[in-house]
């Protein structure tokens, strides 16, 4: 990941983590945050753990804690990436099937979330398969 980017970009830059503080991030958007699409899933995953997605650019994200503080759970086809924190379990980034060249950042673990004004759009993941088409 090129990290001197994020580190020239300062406007519409946003940091968050897990809950415990283990897991820290920040990432940058081109436009403010509140001119993107939060998407909401109902597949299995996303359903259980109220997970809001924010799709990023992998150039644009950071991880500043230790890799090593985080786990990793696949299911279905292998594919996803989900990493949690080892400590309080919360998933707060992961790399989605959907967008190999992307990380999708769980809005909830955002610092600040209930201050930020956004759209969310549902999408079927139940049937991935036949909607994944309108989110890439």
């Amino acid at each position: 990941m090129k990290t001197s980017m994020i580190s020239n970009m300062k406007e519409n830059t946003y940091q968050g983590g897990c809950h415990c503080g283990a897991i820290r991030f920040r990432f940058y958007l081109n436009d403010a945050i509140e001119n993107e699409t939060i998407s909401s899933c109902n597949c299995s995953m996303c359903e259980k753990t109220g997970y809001l997605h924010l799709i990023v650019a992998k150039q644009h994200f950071k991880l500043t804690s230790d890799w090593q503080e985080l786990s990793n759970y696949q299911f279905n086809k292998k594919i996803a990436q989900h990493y949690f924190c080892k400590s309080c379990g919360i998933k707060s980034f992961y790399q989605p099937r959907s967008h190999p060249e992307c990380w999708s950042i769980n809005v909830r673990c955002l610092d600040g979330f209930s201050d930020i004004n956004f759209r969310i759009k549902n999408f079927d993941g139940k049937n991935w398969e036949q909607n994944i088409h309108s989110i890439r």
